[in-house]
Order: structure tokens, then sequence, then C-alpha cells
């Protein structure tokens, strides 16, 4: 009797709040065209949050496009220039983990709106700067951060909530897709804006009002509450919350938990931490690649006498436009080649996803340093490898996301995601810039200053990042031998 009453109760029950974790709900979904055409609100649902994770990215690389400008307009020596990105991605960082702990029990379509809101703001904000505020300036790709870090901590786990299994990772692809697309033409766009208004604070204009027409998008097409699509959601929905040990049931019944405990129980999943730290290693090459490849380009081709030093102010970007190009390219057809060879492969094998992530590491990690090593003989082959080094890189953007959303438990889901960016970014592409750097000038420091040194410090330096490609590959390697056990654990 008890199961009928649960089943005749199942349509009220199943509306969630994103996923957040709430007491009882016994409210029927509101009424809307949306909830007669559920296919049609999720494809809604989903170009949004497309749309807006195209605009994070491209708010992330306007400074890289147009840094000899600002570094100009600021009178910046080259360290302080290089902090405006560290700060960036510090402040991203660092705020990741509170928005997980947020969107795991708040409403993340109200979180999501309030990020979007307030980054597009900042940004607007941050092209009225004059030149003697410099550290405002700072302050304000900070602020810029916190709130990209809403946005790619929260959008993740409202796909999840709507799709499951092979469709799930199809439509993460799909998100995922944007990011090296908004990280080119943010390139592209700054590069672009400056040159045809002549002035580089345009640069800072154009994404706030996309994302203004994002946010109204997001009130307008993104119901408030959803239905979730997964069966451990349905269960929940007949007869409530499933208790753990170390949870302790709300006044409601529901069962919660402290953010350390949630902490806690992550690090005992062996399957998040090792995919975590291959998701660190690609940080890292890729934050290296971002921010120095088309200066390693440029000196390559001074020494291949290709072009001349740069002797004056403004020197050519076309290296930062090829390489903005090569990152769309080879971004959306790595991303969809990821997608595909996982929902092949893993109706043979159930550790396909760490297994394909581990092999593309490895062949990254060989293109990458076959790049290094020609660069100096045949510039051609040296942007060829980069492709392919870049294309094998982004063959495991949404496979990694789909591993982390099939053996974390759904409750823990957005802490899950902003600790693998807080963990990625502090170990990856927040220092790894910064390292090559480091380790380049003291090459130089050694040898008597010439066009050839300059080249060949940058180029020792770089074969740092195919190292660290290999350590990213082995990592997913030793993810595939826990995987099997810790999709059984979520699930359970």
């Amino acid at each position: 009797e008890h199961e009928d009453t649960g089943l005749l109760l199942q349509p009220l029950l199943e509306g969630q709040n994103y996923g957040a974790a709430a007491a009882d709900e016994t409210q029927c979904p509101p009424v809307s065209v949306a909830r007669n055409n559920p296919a049609k609100r999720d494809c809604l649902v989903v170009a949004v949050l497309c749309f807006g994770n195209l605009i994070n990215f491209i708010d992330w690389f306007i400074v890289p496009g147009i840094l000899l400008d600002i570094q100009k307009y600021f009178g910046l020596s080259d360290g302080k220039t290089g902090l405006l990105q560290t700060v960036f991605t510090l402040c991203y960082m660092l705020a990741a983990p509170v928005f997980g702990y947020l969107g795991d029990r708040y409403n993340r379509k109200i979180i999501l709106g309030a990020g979007i809101f307030f980054w597009s703001g900042v940004t607007l904000g941050s092209s009225f700067i004059t030149e003697s505020h410099y550290r405002i300036f700072v302050l304000s790709r900070g602020l810029v951060g916190i709130g990209s870090a809403s946005y790619s901590t929260i959008a993740p786990t409202i796909i999840a909530d709507l799709f499951e299994g092979g469709k799930r990772t199809t439509v993460l692809s799909i998100f995922y897709i944007f990011i090296p697309v908004g990280s080119g033409c943010g390139y592209m766009l700054a590069a672009g804006m400056a040159r045809s208004t002549g002035d580089w604070h345009w640069a800072f204009r154009v994404t706030p009002c996309m994302g203004g027409l994002a946010l109204l998008l997001l009130i307008l097409l993104v119901p408030h509450r959803i239905q979730r699509k997964t069966a451990a959601h349905r269960a929940l929905s007949i007869s409530g919350p499933i208790q753990r040990a170390d949870e302790k049931p709300d006044v409601h019944g529901t069962a919660k938990t402290t953010w350390c405990q949630d902490v806690g129980s992550l690090a005992k999943n062996c399957s998040f931490v090792c995919s975590s730290l291959g998701l660190t290693a690609m940080a890292f090459v890729t934050g290296a690649l971002g921010m120095w490849m088309p200066l390693f380009l440029y000196r390559a081709q001074v020494v291949q006498g290709i072009v001349p030093p740069c002797l004056q102010e403004s020197c050519n970007s076309s290296n930062s436009l090829i390489f903005g190009g090569i990152t769309i390219g080879t971004g959306i057809l790595g991303i969809i080649a990821g997608a595909e060879a996982a929902r092949r492969l893993r109706k043979i094998n159930n550790k396909a996803d760490p297994l394909i992530c581990a092999t593309s590491m490895f062949i990254s990690a060989l293109c990458l340093y076959v790049a290094l090593m020609v660069a100096q003989m045949n510039i051609l082959s040296t942007f060829i490898f980069i492709a392919f080094g870049e294309l094998f890189l982004s063959v495991n953007w949404a496979v990694v996301t789909d591993i982390l959303l099939y053996v974390v438990t759904p409750r823990r889901q957005s802490t899950a995601i902003a600790l693998q960016i807080l963990v990625s970014h502090l170990l990856g592409d927040a220092g790894s810039p910064y390292l090559i750097g480091v380790i380049s000038n003291a090459i130089q420091a050694k040898n008597v200053p010439s066009l050839q040194r300059s080249f060949q410090s940058m180029q020792y330096s770089f074969i740092i990042c195919a190292f660290v490609g290999v350590f990213g590959g082995g990592f997913f390697l030793l993810t595939s031998f826990y995987i099997e056990e810790d999709r059984k654990e979520a699930q359970r």
C-alpha cells in the first residue's frame, strides 16, 4: 500500500531546485508551455548555458588579446602586466568552492543570473578606468574572475540534472566546445575592436552587452524549477532523500552535510582525485600555451629569418591571430571527437572514459615535444604539431567532467566541480605561465644575450609542459583502476 501511494505522489514530487539539497517538495512544477514540451525546454536551457559559457571565456582572454596596449597605457613592467591574469585566475579558483557550496544548497538559476550580472557590470566599469588607477584595474580583473567562477561551477550541474548517459556526454561536449571557441574569440574580439576603434577600452564594452542578453534569456527561457532526469532523483522524489551514516537530517528529515564532510567524502573518491590531477596537468599545459606560444612562434620566426626583430613599440600580432584560430578549430574537433569516442567505446569497455583521456594526453605531450624541437628548422611543421597537440588536449574537456558527474553523488556535484576548479587552477594554469617565464629568464641570465639564446631559453623552458602532459596521462590511467567501483558507489 505504501508503494502505491508513493507512485501516485511521484508526479507531484519530482520538481527540484536545480539539484540543491532541499526539503521534501510537495509543490507541482509551474504551469508553462515548456512543461508540456520538456525536450524543447531542455534545448532552450542548454542554448542559454552555452551562450553564457561563450561570453565567460571571451572575457577570460580579452586581456591577453590586447596585452601590449594595456601595458603601454598603464606604463607597466612585464611583471605587473602578468599580474593581471594571475589575479584573475587566483580569484576564480578561490571563489569556486564558495559557489560550489551555495550551488548544492540554494537555487542555481539565481546564482547564475547574479554571476552574469556581476561580471558584466565589472567588465563594463573597467573600460572607464584611467591610466593612474592601475590597482583598480587589477581589482576589476579579480572581480570578473569571481563572477566567472559562479558560472563555471554551477552550469555543468544543471546539464547533469537535465540529461543522463550518452545524452549528457553529448550535451556536455556542446557546452565545452565554447571553451576553445570563447578563448579564440577573446583574442580576436579584443584585437579587432582595438584595431577598428583605435582604443582598446572598447574591447571591454562588447561582452557586457552580450552578458545583458544572456541574463535576459536566462530569466525568460530557463524555468525556476526543473525535473531531474536521473533514476536516483526519481527515487528521492518517491521515498525521500537517502541518509548516509555521515549525514544528519534537518527538521524536515532531509539529510544534510557540512562542507567539510563533503570534502572528506570526495577525498576518499579515488576516481575523482586522480581525474582531477589529470585535469590539473591539462590546465598547466593549456595555461602555458595560451600565454607564451605566440611569443615562442615569433622568436622561432626571427631565428629562421622569416620576420625581422621587433624594434618598434607595436609588433606584428599575426601569430596571436593564427594561434587563436587554431585554438577554435582544434577545440571544436577535439571535443566532438572525444565525446563520440566515449559514446562508442563505453559500450564495449566500462573504463573507456579514463583510457581515452590517458591516450590523448600521451599523444598531446608527444606532439608538443616535436613542435618544440622542429621550431628552429620549419615553422610550418611547428604550427601543424601544435595544432595536433591542442586537438588531443581538447578531447578530454567534456569527458573529464562526465567522469566527475557519474562518480560523485548528485548532492555533492557542485562542491566536486568547485574543488576540481580550485585544484586544477592552483596547481595548473595559475602558476604555469609564471614558471615558464622564470625558467626562461634563468636560462638567459647564464648566457650572453642574443636572439638565438632568447629563442632557446623559451624552447627549453617549454619542454616542462611535455613532461607534465605525460604525468597527466598517468593520472588518468590510475583513474581507470577505480572508476567502476566509484561509479557503483555513487549510484548507491
